[in-house]
């Protein structure tokens, strides 16, 4: 293997959004550094299997309006 091409471990404090902490090892940031968590397993939608909120923004109203006479057909 080639040497000092790998990149350096050390341990940071990885911090939850409802506030708890853990260490873990990684190569993000430097010694002791904080990585602020915005999602979460605890809190995000997809693992906690809440409602999601979908935001539009009227990019699939605009696609309905557009082809809103398109059907297509069955052909059994």
């Amino acid at each position: 293997m080639k040497k000092n091409i790998h990149p350096k471990y050390h341990v940071i404090n990885v911090e939850m959004t409802d506030g708890t902490q853990f260490k873990t090892r990684s190569t993000w940031g430097s010694e002791d550094d904080v990585l602020k968590l915005e999602i979460d397993p605890k809190s995000h939608a997809a693992w906690t299997g809440g409602k999601q909120k979908i935001l539009d923004k009227g990019r699939i109203s605009k696609f309905n309006k557009k082809f809103h006479n398109f059907r297509s057909e069955n052909k059994s």
